[in-house]
Protein backbone atom coordinates (compact mmCIF):
# COMPACT_ATOMS: atom_id res chain seq x y z
CA UNK A 1 0.00 0.00 0.00
CA UNK A 2 1.18 3.57 -0.86
CA UNK A 3 2.18 5.40 1.79
CA UNK A 4 0.29 8.91 2.27
CA UNK A 5 2.90 11.90 2.00
CA UNK A 6 2.83 14.04 4.94
CA UNK A 7 4.50 17.27 2.92
CA UNK A 8 4.59 19.08 -0.13
CA UNK A 9 8.24 17.89 -0.38
CA UNK A 10 7.77 13.99 0.09
CA UNK A 11 4.87 14.14 -2.42
CA UNK A 12 7.03 16.12 -4.82
CA UNK A 13 9.83 13.39 -4.51
CA UNK A 14 7.50 10.65 -4.95
CA UNK A 15 6.02 12.04 -8.20
CA UNK A 16 9.44 12.92 -9.56
CA UNK A 17 10.29 9.06 -9.58
CA UNK A 18 7.78 8.08 -11.50
CA UNK A 19 8.77 10.79 -14.13
CA UNK A 20 9.60 8.09 -17.35
CA UNK A 21 7.26 5.07 -16.13
CA UNK A 22 4.78 3.26 -18.25
CA UNK A 23 0.73 3.63 -17.27
CA UNK A 24 1.33 -0.20 -17.54
CA UNK A 25 4.73 -0.39 -15.39
CA UNK A 26 3.04 1.61 -12.44
CA UNK A 27 -0.11 -0.71 -13.06
CA UNK A 28 1.78 -4.11 -12.43
CA UNK A 29 3.67 -1.98 -9.59
CA UNK A 30 0.56 -1.88 -7.48
CA UNK A 31 -1.39 -4.69 -8.98
CA UNK A 32 -3.89 -2.72 -11.07
CA UNK A 33 -5.28 -4.53 -13.73
CA UNK A 34 -4.93 -1.95 -17.31
CA UNK A 35 -7.94 -1.66 -19.50
CA UNK A 36 -8.10 -2.63 -23.11
CA UNK A 37 -9.51 1.07 -23.40
CA UNK A 38 -10.81 4.00 -21.74
CA UNK A 39 -14.64 4.16 -23.60
CA UNK A 40 -16.45 2.73 -20.04
CA UNK A 41 -13.01 3.93 -17.71
CA UNK A 42 -12.60 7.23 -18.34
CA UNK A 43 -11.13 7.72 -14.85
CA UNK A 44 -8.87 5.00 -14.46
CA UNK A 45 -6.01 6.93 -15.60
CA UNK A 46 -6.44 9.22 -12.74
CA UNK A 47 -7.48 6.66 -10.22
CA UNK A 48 -4.22 4.59 -10.95
CA UNK A 49 -2.03 7.91 -10.01
CA UNK A 50 -3.93 8.65 -6.83
CA UNK A 51 -2.95 5.36 -5.59
CA UNK A 52 0.30 5.35 -7.18
CA UNK A 53 0.75 9.09 -5.04
CA UNK A 54 -1.06 8.45 -1.97
CA UNK A 55 -4.11 10.73 -2.69
CA UNK A 56 -6.56 9.50 -0.23
CA UNK A 57 -9.45 12.00 -0.23
CA UNK A 58 -11.86 9.89 -2.22
CA UNK A 59 -15.43 11.25 -3.08
CA UNK A 60 -15.43 14.31 -0.36
CA UNK A 61 -15.06 17.87 -1.53
CA UNK A 62 -11.63 17.78 -0.64
CA UNK A 63 -7.81 18.55 -2.88
CA UNK A 64 -6.90 15.16 -3.06
CA UNK A 65 -4.06 15.22 -0.65
CA UNK A 66 -6.33 17.35 2.18
CA UNK A 67 -3.47 17.81 4.65
CA UNK A 68 -1.48 19.03 1.96
CA UNK A 69 -4.09 21.33 0.32
CA UNK A 70 -3.08 19.86 -3.14
CA UNK A 71 -5.33 18.96 -6.05
CA UNK A 72 -3.93 16.14 -8.74
CA UNK A 73 -5.10 16.31 -12.04
CA UNK A 74 -3.16 13.87 -14.97
CA UNK A 75 -3.12 15.82 -18.55
CA UNK A 76 -3.35 13.88 -20.92
CA UNK A 77 -0.87 15.48 -23.82
CA UNK A 78 0.49 14.28 -27.48
CA UNK A 79 4.34 14.06 -28.98
CA UNK A 80 4.42 17.61 -28.74
CA UNK A 81 3.15 18.83 -25.42
CA UNK A 82 -0.52 20.01 -26.34
CA UNK A 83 -3.27 18.83 -23.89
CA UNK A 84 -5.60 16.81 -25.93
CA UNK A 85 -9.13 16.86 -23.80
CA UNK A 86 -9.73 19.74 -21.23
CA UNK A 87 -9.84 19.06 -17.63
CA UNK A 88 -12.28 17.81 -15.30
CA UNK A 89 -12.52 20.26 -12.44
CA UNK A 90 -15.69 18.96 -10.37
CA UNK A 91 -19.13 19.05 -10.32
CA UNK A 92 -21.46 21.96 -10.74
CA UNK A 93 -24.03 22.36 -7.85
CA UNK A 94 -27.09 23.66 -10.12
CA UNK A 95 -29.23 25.07 -7.13
CA UNK A 96 -28.05 26.74 -3.28
CA UNK A 97 -25.47 29.46 -4.73
CA UNK A 98 -27.05 32.04 -2.09
CA UNK A 99 -24.16 34.04 -0.45
CA UNK A 100 -21.38 31.61 -2.21
CA UNK A 101 -18.31 33.33 -3.57
CA UNK A 102 -15.45 32.40 -5.70
CA UNK A 103 -13.09 32.15 -2.76
CA UNK A 104 -15.05 30.07 -0.80
CA UNK A 105 -16.19 27.82 -4.01
CA UNK A 106 -15.46 24.30 -4.18
CA UNK A 107 -13.59 25.26 -7.57
CA UNK A 108 -11.58 28.01 -6.07
CA UNK A 109 -10.82 25.44 -3.75
CA UNK A 110 -9.64 22.34 -5.91
CA UNK A 111 -7.82 24.70 -8.14
CA UNK A 112 -5.47 26.37 -5.13
CA UNK A 113 -2.93 24.30 -5.60
CA UNK A 114 -2.48 21.26 -7.80
CA UNK A 115 -0.23 18.75 -8.87
CA UNK A 116 -0.18 17.98 -12.46
CA UNK A 117 1.12 14.73 -14.21
CA UNK A 118 1.49 14.97 -17.91
CA UNK A 119 1.08 11.84 -20.17
CA UNK A 120 1.78 10.85 -23.63
CA UNK A 121 -1.93 9.80 -24.35
CA UNK A 122 -2.21 10.01 -27.71
CA UNK A 123 -4.70 7.82 -29.23
CA UNK A 124 -2.72 4.90 -30.74
CA UNK A 125 -0.28 4.50 -27.86
CA UNK A 126 -1.84 1.32 -26.03
CA UNK A 127 -2.82 2.81 -22.75
CA UNK A 128 -0.08 0.44 -21.18
CA UNK A 129 2.35 1.99 -23.00
CA UNK A 130 1.54 5.70 -22.59
CA UNK A 131 4.53 7.60 -20.27
CA UNK A 132 4.19 9.92 -17.58
CA UNK A 133 6.25 12.62 -17.77
CA UNK A 134 7.33 15.16 -15.06
CA UNK A 135 4.82 16.21 -13.04
CA UNK A 136 4.66 20.01 -11.60
CA UNK A 137 2.98 21.84 -9.43
CA UNK A 138 0.89 24.88 -9.99
CA UNK A 139 -0.87 27.67 -8.53
CA UNK A 140 -2.89 30.15 -10.17
CA UNK A 141 -0.87 33.58 -10.77
CA UNK A 142 -3.19 36.62 -10.13
CA UNK A 143 -4.00 36.47 -13.46
CA UNK A 144 -5.18 33.27 -13.90
CA UNK A 145 -7.28 33.78 -10.52
CA UNK A 146 -9.13 36.27 -11.90
CA UNK A 147 -9.98 34.65 -15.48
CA UNK A 148 -11.00 31.83 -13.14
CA UNK A 149 -13.38 33.40 -11.01
CA UNK A 150 -14.84 36.06 -14.06
CA UNK A 151 -15.81 32.51 -15.53
CA UNK A 152 -17.31 30.96 -12.14
CA UNK A 153 -19.43 34.31 -11.71
CA UNK A 154 -20.89 33.99 -15.14
CA UNK A 155 -21.24 30.38 -15.55
CA UNK A 156 -22.99 30.62 -11.85
CA UNK A 157 -24.59 34.07 -12.54
CA UNK A 158 -26.02 31.67 -15.62
CA UNK A 159 -27.55 29.28 -13.69
CA UNK A 160 -28.51 31.26 -10.16
CA UNK A 161 -31.08 32.68 -13.34
CA UNK A 162 -32.23 29.63 -14.71
CA UNK A 163 -30.12 29.74 -17.94
CA UNK A 164 -28.30 26.19 -17.33
CA UNK A 165 -29.87 25.53 -20.62
CA UNK A 166 -27.98 28.21 -22.10
CA UNK A 167 -24.81 27.18 -20.91
CA UNK A 168 -22.78 25.95 -23.80
CA UNK A 169 -18.76 24.53 -24.01
CA UNK A 170 -18.35 28.16 -25.73
CA UNK A 171 -18.91 30.44 -22.16
CA UNK A 172 -16.01 31.41 -20.32
CA UNK A 173 -12.45 32.15 -21.16
CA UNK A 174 -10.87 29.70 -19.33
CA UNK A 175 -13.27 27.38 -18.09
CA UNK A 176 -16.59 25.98 -19.26
CA UNK A 177 -19.41 24.31 -17.97
CA UNK A 178 -20.30 20.90 -19.38
CA UNK A 179 -22.68 18.12 -19.10
CA UNK A 180 -21.21 15.33 -16.73
CA UNK A 181 -22.96 11.95 -16.00
CA UNK A 182 -22.40 8.08 -17.24
CA UNK A 183 -25.19 8.14 -18.93
CA UNK A 184 -28.32 10.55 -20.70
CA UNK A 185 -30.78 8.45 -17.84
CA UNK A 186 -28.60 10.71 -14.59
CA UNK A 187 -30.68 13.78 -13.53
CA UNK A 188 -30.31 16.57 -11.17
CA UNK A 189 -32.54 19.47 -10.10
CA UNK A 190 -32.25 22.82 -11.18
CA UNK A 191 -33.94 25.57 -11.47
CA UNK A 192 -35.97 27.87 -14.68
CA UNK A 193 -36.27 31.75 -14.92
CA UNK A 194 -39.37 31.49 -13.03
CA UNK A 195 -37.76 29.90 -10.52
CA UNK A 196 -39.64 26.49 -10.70
CA UNK A 197 -37.58 23.56 -10.46
CA UNK A 198 -36.83 21.13 -13.60
CA UNK A 199 -34.88 18.17 -13.91
CA UNK A 200 -31.88 18.26 -16.33
CA UNK A 201 -27.96 16.69 -17.22
CA UNK A 202 -25.32 16.87 -13.68
CA UNK A 203 -23.22 19.78 -14.95
CA UNK A 204 -19.16 19.60 -14.44
CA UNK A 205 -16.61 22.73 -14.48
CA UNK A 206 -13.89 22.20 -17.31
CA UNK A 207 -10.72 23.82 -17.90
CA UNK A 208 -9.99 24.99 -21.31
CA UNK A 209 -7.28 23.15 -23.80
CA UNK A 210 -5.93 26.85 -24.11
CA UNK A 211 -5.66 27.28 -20.43
CA UNK A 212 -3.95 24.15 -19.60
CA UNK A 213 -1.61 24.60 -22.34
CA UNK A 214 -0.28 27.99 -20.98
CA UNK A 215 0.07 26.72 -18.20
CA UNK A 216 2.66 24.17 -19.27
CA UNK A 217 4.24 26.58 -21.33
CA UNK A 218 5.20 28.77 -18.30
CA UNK A 219 5.78 26.14 -16.09
CA UNK A 220 8.64 25.04 -19.18
CA UNK A 221 9.55 28.25 -19.26
CA UNK A 222 10.20 28.80 -15.49
CA UNK A 223 12.59 25.63 -15.58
Amino acid sequence: MTRIPTSEQQLLKNADAIAGSSLGELAEQHGIAVPDNLNREKGWIGLLLETVLGAHAGSLPLPDFPDLGIELKTLPINASGKPLETTFVCVAPLTGFVGETWQSSHVCNKLKKVLWVPIISERHIPIRERIVCTPFLWQPNAEEDLLLSQDWQELTDMIAMGEVEKINARVGQVMQLRPKAANSKAKTQAFDKHGKPFMTLPRGFYLKIPFTHQILLNHLRVN
